[in-house]
This record gives C-alpha cells, structure tokens and sequence, in this order.
C-alpha cells in the first residue's frame, strides 16, 4: 500500500493509500510507469506523456496528473510538503472565489459552452482565462518545477556558503584535515551537478520535441474526446441533423467576443515552451553556479599543487647541498685516512706540522665545496 493525495481542480483535497494496481486504473498509465516512481529511481527525473495522464518524477517529487486531478505520492515527507502547501494555495482559493461570487448569472456566466448539434458542451474551468491561465496539468507542472528549482538553488546557496572558506583555509594551510573537507565538498559537488543536469536535460529533451510538449496538453486532449463523445451522441439521437464542423472557437459569455482556443489547436505549444524555457534557464543558472564553485577548486588544486611543487624542489635544492658538502668532507677524510696509515712520511719528522696540515685540509675542502656550489649555481640546479 502506497500513501498517495489527491487535489482535484477545484483544489479539494484526499489522503488515502491503495495498492499499484488501482492507480494504474484510475490514471489509466502503463504498470511499469509506476517503477519510475519508486525508490529505485529516487533521483531520477522524467516528465512522461500519456494518454489520459502525465507522469512527474522531478527530484524527490513524485506525482501523476490528469486534466482533473493530481495524484501525489508519499505527500508526508518533508520535502514534499513544500509542494502541497502550495498546491493548497494555488488551487483552493480560485474555487473559494468562485463560490462567493456564484450566482445564477455568475454560473452562466463562467461557463462557457460550445454548440455540438442540438446539445451544449461544457468546457472545464482551466479553459476560462484561455489567454492568461494556463491548464491546471501546467499549473501543478509549474509548481513542481518551482519547488525543484528552489531546493536545488538552496542546496548550491549553502555549497557556495561552505565551499568558499574551506577552500581559502585550503590554500592557506595544506593540512590533511582541510583536505578531507575539500574531498568531501566535491562529493557534494558532483551529486548536486548530476541533479541539476538530470532536470536540465529532461526539460531540454521535452523543448526540442514539439510532439511530446503538445501530448502534455490532457486537458486539450480531454476537450477533444468530449467533444467526439457529444457529437456521437448527436448523431446518434438525431440521424436527420446537419453535420457539424469541427470545432475551432469557443465563445465567452462574459467578454462578448470570440477567442481562439489553446486547447484545440493542436501544434500550439507556445504556453508551455514559454513555462520551461523559463525553469531551464533557472536550472543553467544554478548549473553555472556548480560549474564556478568547481572551477574555483580546481584552481585552489592547482595554486596548492604549485606550492606543493615550490617547497619539493627546496627540498631538493637542500639535499643537493648536503650532498655537496658530505662530498667535501669526505674528501678530507681521505686525506686524514691516507696520513693515519703506518707509513713512514718525511712530513712526521717536521715539528708543528699538524695543525697547519689540518688547516690546510679544511681549506681545501671548503673550497672544494665552494666550488662544485657555484658550478650548481652556474647550472641553475639550485635558486639564487
């Protein structure tokens, strides 16, 4: 048993729980459409056109809508709430104004109908603002985009809050605690640029394709099948009746005047190409935020690798320094060992000969070393 909420059009609202297979009725949706809701695919996301219902799986926003009802699995997490709150603020005043203000005439008037034959076609209230209002499957579409959007910008508002100063004592200090932060920031990094770059390229895959944005118009396609089922039924009551033209106005009682329907032209796309170019340009903003936080650590890598490189090669240029002067003093310990043998030498017979023959050892040696330094030097092997 899944917990799911219902909100209907007129923003009427139902938690319930049922199992996979009444859902898949009642939206009429293929049975594995449901496996893109489950926690298998819990950071995935797909925007899915079907017949009679769309299916959302944005983030940590799993719902199915149709042109009169959103179904929205597991409504209690707390990421989700954000989503149903503003649901109930989206959908629940516009029924409440309608009450207050319905009347016999009112009723007439925010309804529109379209002759059909002999028999009046209501049209569903989303058709009321064609011009201004967009459906209600692009009103919850927008809001679940919005909230997505707005948690991803969070998540990098609060990356950058963090990523900065860790990065700066980074370059600082190199120390393996600083390290292991900046190890663990890019971790984050890399999760948070799949999100975005999940989103960003579904809503681009849906704005190059004209024909999946317009199978995202159910209540259209909704309109199109009532309309069929009423001139049917016209036909079939009254055989005699002249034919009716397909349908291609819808008439306002309350303007007086004739507009053109979104929801029966059928290549019109315009409103939701507007609604998700308007996310997808949020979503490569973010993404461009991610791209600048990981730029900035890859040149905070680089200025900590060139330091890393500066104090190797002092480390270097040291031990070639010792190694020039273990040389030096191990050319006076030839020497010492060459007159400490048993050898008989004129040179023992002269009195005070030790010391100037040391001392002139020592000197020799550490112009030795002097000079072997100034040929390093020379060859540029160790720094000014």
């Amino acid at each position: 048993m899944w917990p799911w909420m219902r909100f209907d059009r007129a923003g009427q609202s139902e938690l319930f729980e049922c199992e996979k297979s009444a859902i898949v009725r009642r939206a009429s949706i293929p049975a594995r459409d449901l496996r893109i809701l489950g926690p298998v695919f819990s950071h995935s996301s797909n925007i899915l056109a079907r017949d009679k219902a769309m299916v959302v799986n944005l983030e940590f926003i799993k719902a199915i809508v149709t042109a009169e009802e959103v179904l929205i699995l597991d409504p209690l997490r707390q990421e989700v709430l954000p989503f149903v709150d503003q649901l109930r603020q989206q959908l629940v005043p516009k029924s409440a104004s309608k009450t207050q203000e319905g009347g016999p005439s009112d009723a007439v008037d925010n309804e529109m109908h379209v002759p059909a034959g002999r028999r009046w076609l209501p049209v569903p209230e989303a058709a009321e603002g064609l011009q201004c209002e967009l459906p209600f499957e692009f009103q919850v579409l927008e809001i679940a985009l919005e909230i997505v959007c707005t948690d991803l910008d969070n998540n990098v508002a609060k990356l950058e809050r963090d990523a900065y100063p860790i990065l700066d004592e980074l370059a600082r200090n190199v120390s393996t605690k600083n390290l292991e932060h900046v190890r663990s920031l890019k971790s984050n990094l890399t999760r948070l640029l799949a999100r975005v770059q999940k989103v960003r390229d579904e809503i681009e895959h849906l704005l190059d394709d004209n024909e999946d944005m317009a199978q995202l118009y159910l209540s259209r396609k909704w309109i199109q099948s009532q309309q069929s089922e009423a001139l049917l039924g016209a036909g079939a009551s009254n055989s005699i009746s002249p034919a009716v033209p397909p349908l291609r106005r819808i008439s306002s009682n309350r303007s007086g005047s004739v507009v053109t329907s979104n929801y029966t032209a059928d290549n019109d796309v315009e409103d939701l190409e507007m609604l998700l170019e308007a996310y997808f340009m949020q979503l490569d903003g973010t993404r461009n935020k991610i791209l600048s936080v990981r730029e900035y650590i890859d040149d905070t890598e680089d200025y900590v690798n060139i330091q890393l490189d500066n104090q190797r090669n002092e480390l270097i240029q040291l031990q070639l320094i010792l190694t020039i002067a273990s040389f030096a003093i191990a050319m006076e310990t030839l020497i010492a060992g060459c007159f400490g043998m048993n050898i008989p030498c004129p040179l023992y017979d002269i009195n005070g000969i030790f010391g100037i023959f040391v001392g002139s050892s020592g000197a020799g040696c550490f112009l030795l070393f002097l000079l072997v330094l100034g040929y390093a030097r020379w060859k540029k092997l160790l720094g000014s």
